[in-house]
């Protein structure tokens, strides 16, 4: 039997593993990261922060910190042969530690976080690789905690999606992560924490790869 020749192989032969699931060699190229809808608080230009950067914690000119459980996501963008996509555009979006989006047609009452971006954006480096800063995402009614993502590149065109929590409580009755019914594929969109070297300035970190097609 052929062994896993990649990193990004090898990472889906034990994920896969670990829950039963068999899947071939031939059948790795398929492992795309899956499509979700963007939601209703991805920004329109009156909704976008002034800062836009990877570190979503602070805000340029403020002294706070934003509140909630600080996280660093890294990971690759990568094509279904394993090539780095450099020059990659990364956005995420979420909602902020009470629940609410900095967008003006989110009615929740929540209060908003004067320290917290709740969007930001970078571009991957040679290797296909990205980082940010921001919050472990928290639910909110009708949803549980994930961070919204969209890539852009001229070489693929475009993606979004979601990143979910692994075991996170709810995961099973969220309707967005329901309408994918390939266990498989669902475990594409789920990031592992886990606690942070203490010297790293947050609690948690996370690694996220995803996978596009060309």
């Amino acid at each position: 039997m052929n062994q896993p020749s990649t990193r990004r192989q090898m990472l889906t032969w034990v994920t896969l593993g670990a829950t039963g699931l068999f899947v071939p060699p031939a059948a790795w190229a398929a492992l795309k990261t899956p499509k979700f809808t963007e939601g209703p608080f991805y920004p329109g230009p009156k909704d976008l922060p002034l800062d836009q950067d990877n570190d979503l914690t602070t805000i340029t000119g403020k002294s706070g910190v934003a509140a909630g459980i600080l996280l660093d996501i890294t990971g690759h963008v990568m094509d279904e042969q394993d090539r780095p996509m450099k020059n990659t555009l990364v956005e995420i979006w979420q909602c902020n530690a009470y629940g609410r989006y900095h967008h003006r047609d989110d009615d929740n009452k929540a209060p908003l976080d004067p320290s917290f971006q709740g969007f930001g954006k970078t571009v991957t480096d040679d290797e296909g690789r990205y980082r940010f800063r921001t919050i472990r995402p928290v639910a909110y009614p009708g949803r549980v905690p994930h961070i919204h993502f969209k890539v852009k590149s001229r070489d693929f065109g475009e993606l979004t999606s979601q990143i979910f929590i692994e075991g996170e409580a709810g995961n099973d009755r969220d309707f967005v992560l329901r309408s994918i019914r390939n266990e498989a594929e669902r475990k594409r969109a789920m990031m592992t924490l886990k606690p942070a070297a203490p010297e790293s300035g947050v609690k948690l970190m996370g690694e996220f790869d995803i996978v596009v097609g060309t």
